[in-house]
This record gives structure tokens, sequence and C-alpha cells, in this order.
């Protein structure tokens, strides 16, 4: 297993270019997944905190003798987090800039999966029932501000959520991660935010600006289908090379590479088929989560007319 730490890693990520680590990757395989596992301590800190932090908010509040679903904390911590950090330092953080299919397997992780999750745990109302009064004042404030429900305004999140993978592949930025840790390292959380901007509004069951009803989210999420298909067929015919002459020179090392243009049709198939793929658990996770919402409305109801048959009967006033 391969482990690259130290406590000056840190700082000495932004300049150390990543080809540095990848002249002796063994052939890619379903194994490497496994055994080249590394410790970057950017998404390790990332992991550990936000965890942390959330495991700490559940304490504190079982401690009140409150209860909080243990589907909501796995959601978080195994789900989200988990996936942050499996996707960015297990084997697919050891091939992410060997092979872009590897790639972009992870991309669909960070950019789908992990906030997918992280919405599912519910950590925002999480905080609003542990925090003291004065970081809850804090919170409810930035909830309510004019710049959360812009980040939530569904049309702006969508439009988000769509142009930032045709600017990351389309222009030099990709390219420019490709050569620094630092850019590289910044790419991944963009991803998971983005993916949170977008996602967490319409699959989340916390108290955000912007929720819009259950019909215009599926539509919503029914419009992201189409467009993982057009980006995946459009990056498999591309006779450029996306990340300019970072894999032909790779290929010089590792001769096990295979040709960088069948790599780039095979990445872009993975971004067409696990972009339909994911869409349709979205789908059924928003179906689910709107037919239990129909379910308590309709409870809701009934225990009201109940009510009012009550003091019907009885003669007293409603």
């Amino acid at each position: 297993m391969q482990v690259l730490f130290s406590p000056l890693s840190v700082i000495a990520s932004a300049s150390v270019p990543l080809e540095a680590g990848a002249s002796d990757l063994p052939r890619f395989s379903a194994a490497t997944f496994f055994t080249q596992w590394g410790i970057d301590p950017v998404p390790l800190v990332v992991s550990v905190w936000a965890a942390g932090l959330y495991l700490i908010g559940v304490r504190v509040l079982r401690s009140r003798g409150d209860a909080w679903p243990l589907g909501r904390t796995l959601a978080f911590v195994v789900g989200g987090m988990g996936s942050f950090y499996v996707a960015t330092s297990s084997g697919l953080g050891a091939y992410d800039t060997t092979l872009l299919s590897v790639h972009m397997v992870q991309h669909m992780v960070l950019g789908m999966v992990v906030p997918l999750f992280l919405a599912l745990g519910a950590p925002v109302t999480l905080a609003l029932r542990t925090l003291p009064a004065r970081p809850r004042a804090g919170l409810l404030v930035v909830l309510h501000s004019r710049l959360a429900r812009v980040l939530t305004f569904a049309p702006l999140t969508l439009a988000l959520y769509v142009a930032s993978p045709w600017a990351l592949y389309f222009t030099g930025w990709y390219e420019a991660t490709l050569h620094s840790v630092f850019q590289h390292n910044m790419m991944h959380l963009h991803l998971v935010l983005v993916g949170s901007l977008f996602f967490w509004p319409l699959m989340g069951v916390d108290p955000l600006p912007g929720r819009i009803g259950y019909p215009a989210r599926m539509m919503v999420v029914v419009l992201t289908l189409p467009f993982h298909a057009f980006l995946g067929i459009t990056i498999m015919g591309q006779s450029t090379l996306i990340g300019g002459s970072w894999y032909p020179d790779l290929g010089r090392t590792l001769t096990w590479l295979p040709d960088p243009l069948d790599d780039q049709h095979t990445a872009g198939g993975i971004l067409w088929s696990s972009g339909d793929l994911i869409g349709l658990v979205f789908f059924a996770v928003l179906f689910v989560q709107w037919v239990r919402s129909s379910m308590k409305e309709a409870a809701r109801e009934d225990r009201r007319l109940d009510r009012l048959e009550r003091l019907a009967s009885s003669g007293e006033p409603d």
C-alpha cells in the first residue's frame, strides 16, 4: 500500500508537480483501487473535520435526550464524507491524473454522489438544533440573507451545474489542475460545492431558501439527464486531447498507459452512462421523498378533520 504524508506536505503540495508521484505507478486494475491508497492532507483534513463536527453535534443532541435519525448520520459521515475521502485518496485518487477515465469516475462521485449524501444528512438542521444561541442566530441570518436566496435559486444553480464541466474540460482549466496539486485539490472541492449548491435544495431536508415544489424538482432533475449524455458524447467525439500534452508525456514513462485518445473516449462514455444512471437514482430518491411528504400531509389533514369532527360532535366552538 502506498502512503504519502509528512508534516510539511500541506505546505509543499502547492508546488510539487503531480507527475512526480506517477512515474512508478503499476498498471491500473481493480486491485490497485485497494493497494494504491495515499494520505492526502487536504481530503483527510476536510473529511475528518466535517465528520467529526457532525458526530459532535449528534452527541450533543442525544445528551439532551433528543433523537436524531441514524440514517442521516450514516448518510453524512459514511455516504458523504466517506465517499469524498475514498474518491480522493484511494486508487481513484492515485490514478486521477494518469487516466482521464479514472478522473471521470472521480468526477461523478464528487459532483453527484457526495452532494446527495451530504444533503440527506441534514447538517444545517443538526447545527440549528445544537449550536449555542449566538452562533445559531448567525446561521439563521445567513440562511435568510439575500446571498443564500441567490445561491439556492434553482435556475442559477442549474446553470452553474451545467456550465461548470464545460468550462473545466474545454478551457485551460483542467490542464492547469494537472500541473498543480493545489489547483487539483481546489477542483475536487469545486465539484462538491457546485453539486451541493444544485442538489441540496432539491434533495435535502434542511430549511434552505429557494425550495421549490416537488413537481418542479422532478423536472429540474430530468433536465440534468440529457446534459450528461450530451457532454459525454461531445468528449467521445473530440479529436483534441483534454489536458494537452499531459497524457502523451506520461506515456513515455508509463508504457502500460492506453492511447490517450482511446482513454478519452472511454471517459466520455463513463460520463454519459454514469450520469444517466445516477440521475435516475436521484429521480427515485426525490420520488420517495415526494410520496413521504404527501403521506405526512395527508396524515396532518386527517388529524385536522378528526379534530373538527370531535369539536362539532361535542358542540364546542372551534
